[in-house]
């Protein structure tokens, strides 16, 4: 499963549309392991571009600080899973923190 994790100064970023990257997690879920890790540049915040375009890159759920509600019904649409409020600053750890049952999330930071 693919996951996406969107980034800004190396850590999670608190609003989703805003990032600089994205950390695109390859991992496996029945082993709780991460598989490979790459970090690809956001193409832009425009409205509805970026659930399109993280499913052209394979992501299966998204793991964000924040995400405003249309987002979240786009996500959906193109099938992708959305898990909001992540307090985890660390990509690599909020990952293997949510394979392992252990992701600390706090509502959604997000309000739009």
């Amino acid at each position: 499963m693919r996951y996406a994790i969107p980034v800004s100064g190396g850590m999670v970023s608190p609003h989703f549309g805003h990032c600089d990257s994205f950390a695109l997690i390859d991992v496996d879920e029945n082993k709780r392991e991460i598989l490979s890790k790459q970090y690809v540049t956001s193409p832009g915040h425009q409205p509805g571009l970026l659930p399109g375009w993280l499913a052209e890159q394979g992501v299966g759920f998204v793991i964000a600080g924040g995400m405003g509600s249309r987002a979240q019904s786009l996500f959906q649409h193109n099938r992708i899973g959305v898990i909001v409020g992540a307090l985890e600053n660390d990509p690599e750890k909020a990952m293997l923190s949510y394979l392992n049952g252990r992701l600390s999330t706090e509502g959604n930071i997000c309000d739009h």
